[in-house]
Order: structure tokens, then C-alpha cells, then sequence
């Protein structure tokens, strides 16, 4: 009795093996060879099998071929870095994200009582969601210390480059409660949206702050009349850039069609982000303003000292004469 007799006999009955195809003037009919539904999943269908034997008599199947269900091993042992593994492959049901489907396995994992000695690793879009989370907090912390070096190397200070940076957190709680509203999760593309931010709104904070900072070191105007009048007048500038990157954000958030479910989390985390931004940003940057300007008078009082002060010390300029000066000559020359 050849193995490939057993083989085919065991094919024809559970294989769904096509052996002919009948054609009418208006269809194609397949005929499938198989055993009746009712026996496909029953132990003793094998007993019910015969096979043809070299000299064509028909045999039972169950007079040469033992059925055990017991197991007795793997026929073949894979390994991955010289240990032995195995692997289990699951998909995602309908609406769950992969960062639960992660979750919920390793808290089975710890159910189980895994020993050890047994170590588990994802693979494939698993293991490549799971580095992503892992370097997310660089890419953030990176961004930001970067925005930190630029802006002390303009303002040539340590404490106002946090006046700027704190129109930021508003707009990362503003892109997370956006993307928390619309059942987004925290994507590769809604992180890039989150960092696009970092340098979108950074921008409203650089405006007052600049015109505040030369209001009050130029024309001697105290911090809190420096920073109002910075609101008021770069209130409309702030608004229109603000606006503009939001509708242009727009179409990514409210796009159809191929491919547009993996814009939309860059689009709800920039129009988010935005608009929230835009509402806390005139509140929250003058009081973080007025606070840190008053440190920074403890820590450099000479850095506070306005052109107009520095005039009467030099021999009584009047004011024109001052501003004349404060265009001409830098603070930091003057006051060293």
C-alpha cells in the first residue's frame, strides 16, 4: 500500500478536491468531491474510508492505519536566535485597535502564569507599533529641547523660551481630546500631527513675547502694559495664522475616498490642537509671562535695565534721543 494512495484517499474526503466542471449556456457548474457535511468533523468518518490496494481490492482504511489523539510531539522544531519558539499569529476583530489587542495579551500573558524561562516578543505590525510607542517620548522630548536651544540662542535668556513653550501643552491636550472625540488612537500620524504643532503654535507665543520684550526693554513700559499691548496689537496676525493652518488642516480631517483614513489623525490632531490653542493662548502666555519675568529679574537684573533708564545714567538723554540709541545699540553691549 503506498503512502500516496492513503493520501489521495484522505484528500478526496476532506480536501474538497474539484475533479470536474460542467458548463451550461449561462453558467459554469464545479463539481467538488468530499465526504457529506455531517462527517467532516467526526473520528470515526475514518473508519467508514476505504482505499484500493495494489492488486485493486478495496481495504478499510482502519485495518492499516491506527487513530491516536493523543499528542506525541511536534514534527518539526522552530527556532529564532538559537532558541526553540513557537509562534501564535492572531487578527484583529472588527473595531479594535492594535494597541488594545497588545494589551489584552500580555495581561493574558501574566494570567497564565507564563514561567521565566519563556520569553515572548511580537513580530510583524506588532513589534513595529510597539518600537514606535517606545521612541515617541524622544521624539517629543527631542523637538521640544530643540525649540529651547533656538529660542535662548534669539532671546539670549534661559527663562523666556518657557514663556513661548507654554502655548504648547494646550495644544497637545487640545489634539488629544480631539482625537479622543472621534475614536482615534495615538497613531504614528496623529504623533506627527502632534509635533507639527510644536512648531505651529509656538508661533503665537513668539509674537507677543517679541513685541512685549521690545516694548519693555526699548520703550521702558512695565511687564504687564508690555504684554497687554503685545495682545492687543498681534491679536489679528495670531488669529489669521492660526486660521489659516487650521482650514488647511481641514481637508485632511474631512477627506474621503483611498487612503484617507490614515490622513484623518494628522488632520482632527492639527484641528484640535489649533483651535484649542488659539482660545488659552492669549490667557495662559501674559500670566506665564508676568511670573517669569519677575524671576528673571532675581536671577539678571541688568538684563532688565531699558534703554531709556540706561539714557539717564549715561548723561540725561531724553527719550527721543533714547529710542535713537535703543535702534542703533544693542541691550546686551549697553548693559555690559
Amino acid at each position: 500500500m503506498l503512502p500516496q494512495v492513503i493520501d489521495d484517499t484522505l484528500y478526496d474526503a476532506f480536501g474538497q478536491r474539484q475533479i470536474t466542471q460542467y458548463f451550461t449556456q449561462v453558467n459554469s457548474y464545479h463539481l467538488i468531491l468530499e465526504v457529506l457535511p455531517e462527517y467532516r468533523g467526526r473520528l470515526d468518518t475514518l473508519d467508514k474510508l476505504y482505499v484500493k490496494s495494489n492488486t485493486g481490492a478495496v481495504v478499510p482504511l482502519s485495518t492499516f492505519v491506527h487513530v491516536d489523539t493523543k499528542p506525541v510531539g511536534s514534527l518539526q522544531v522552530n527556532h529564532q536566535s538559537q532558541f526553540p519558539a513557537v509562534t501564535l499569529a492572531f487578527n484583529l476583530a472588527e473595531g479594535v485597535a492594535l494597541g488594545d489587542a497588545v494589551a489584552a495579551v500580555n495581561q493574558m500573558k501574566d494570567r497564565i502564569g507564563v514561567p521565566s524561562g519563556v520569553i515572548g516578543a511580537f513580530q510583524g505590525t506588532a513589534q513595529a507599533f510597539q518600537s514606535s510607542l517606545s521612541s515617541q517620548k524622544y521624539l517629543i522630548a527631542a523637538a521640544l529641547i530643540t525649540v529651547y536651544i533656538i529660542l535662548g540662542i534669539l532671546y539670549e535668556s534661559y527663562i523666556l523660551p518657557i514663556t513661548i513653550l507654554s502655548t504648547l501643552p494646550s495644544a497637545g491636550v487640545g489634539a488629544f481630546l480631539m482625537l479622543m472625540l472621534f475614536h482615534y488612537d495615538l497613531s504614528i500620524v496623529a504623533l506627527i500631527g502632534v509635533i507639527l504643532l510644536i512648531g505651529i503654535v509656538k508661533k503665537n507665543g513668539i509674537m507677543m513675547v517679541d513685541f512685549a520684550i521690545s516694548a519693555e526693554r526699548k520703550d521702558g513700559m512695565p511687564a504687564r502694559d508690555a504684554i497687554r499691548q503685545a495682545c492687543l496689537m498681534r491679536f489679528r496676525p495670531i488669529l489669521m495664522t492660526t486660521m489659516a493652518a487650521l482650514l488647511g488642516g481641514l481637508p485632511l480631517m474631512l477627506a474621503t475616498g483611498a487612503g484617507s483614513e490614515l490622513r484623518r489623525p494628522l488632520g482632527y490632531a492639527m484641528v484640535g490642537g489649533l483651535a484649542l490653542s488659539q482660545i488659552l493662548t492669549l490667557y495662559t502666555t501674559p500670566i506665564v509671562y508676568l511670573y517669569l519675568d519677575k524671576l528673571e529679574r532675581l536671577i539678571a537684573p541688568r538684563r532688565h535695565a531699558t534703554m531709556p533708564k540706561l539714557a539717564e545714567k549715561m548723561g540725561g538723554l531724553d527719550s527721543e534721543a533714547a529710542k535713537q540709541l535703543a535702534s542703533s545699540v544693542t541691550l546686551h553691549n549697553v548693559a555690559e
